[in-house]
């Protein structure tokens, strides 16, 4: 079945990023002149995504108005004769059919994606956290649909990161070191026990099954609803789960200040109007 729906969970608080996010959205703070949001979306719209369901709550107007028409703006634009940044204001609307659904139920990372299910239906597709970023070649939703169409099933994005942080992450057991099924998934291991060096993050392919199992799910840790918990009970009832490493590319998590600074770095050193002077900067602050 092709996939052509996505849900963004959009409805975290943001406290990390206090005072900043007091009136606006975490996935509204800007990675050099766009919203982090925004890079999420591109990259499913990019790999053929139609139609973008982002669950949000109550405080989260401004991500709303963000891909809506804003004619006075557009206006402006038009009679002061800035036609690039007009195209650019009205691409933002047009780019997908966009549906917004505020949060309901419990805490935690499985909650977004069961409140989408009436919408869903029994199709698979994309789930990413919203302030998740993947700068790559070819778009990691893309190749994740790829991987989907090889392994119907569910598939995690991962990234292999260096031995001694495993114990950072949720890492995932193979099957076997020559295939990419995955049989479990060991939240923080010992450096000593991983079982691998790729960690989980979030980017997904689901299906309607892992919904019902989300659906009938306990809470888990800190009494959330954890969607690795699901994947969990899915695996040991025969369900399939591969993972797609990112393939030239990178995964660049902007959840709290630091991680936030060094995604944006990256991306305004790849910037061609920006990059020379802004290497030059750095050079000068190092």
């Amino acid at each position: 079945m092709k996939i052509t729906k996505a849900v963004i969970a959009v409805a975290g608080s943001g406290t990390r990023f206090l005072p900043a996010t007091k009136s606006q959205p975490k996935e509204m703070l800007p990675i050099v002149d766009k919203p982090i949001v925004q890079y999420v979306v591109e990259e499913m719209v990019e790999a053929g995504i139609t139609d973008i369901i982002l669950v949000t709550r109550w405080d989260k107007k401004p991500l709303e108005d963000h891909f809506d028409r804003s004619f006075e703006l557009e206006y402006n634009l038009q009679k002061n004769k800035k036609l690039q940044k007009l195209a650019e204001i009205k691409k933002l609307s047009n780019m997908a059919n966009f549906i917004y659904i505020r949060q309901k139920g419990p805490y935690g990372n499985g909650t977004p994606a069961l409140n989408a299910k009436s919408i869903l239906g029994n199709e698979p597709f994309i789930y990413a956290f919203g302030d998740d970023l993947v700068k790559s070649k070819i778009s990691f939703t893309k190749q994740l649909l790829t991987a989907y169409q090889k392994n119907p099933g569910i598939i995690l994005g991962a990234q292999k990161v260096p031995k001694n942080q495993v114990d950072r992450y949720g890492i995932v057991k193979l099957k076997s070191k020559t295939k990419n099924e995955v049989t479990k998934i060991i939240e923080k291991p010992s450096i000593r026990k991983s079982p691998s060096q790729l960690a989980t993050f979030g980017r997904y392919v689901l299906n309607s099954e892992i919904l019902n199992f989300l659906a009938k799910q306990k809470l888990g840790k800190g009494s959330e609803l954890w969607l690795v918990d699901a994947i969990e009970e899915y695996i040991k009832n025969g369900g399939k789960v591969y993972v797609q490493e990112i393939e030239n590319g990178k995964w660049l998590t902007t959840g709290d200040p630091l991680n936030y600074l060094k995604a944006t770095i990256e991306y305004a050193l790849d910037r061609k109007d920006l990059a020379a002077d802004f290497k030059k900067y750095l050079k000068t602050k190092i």
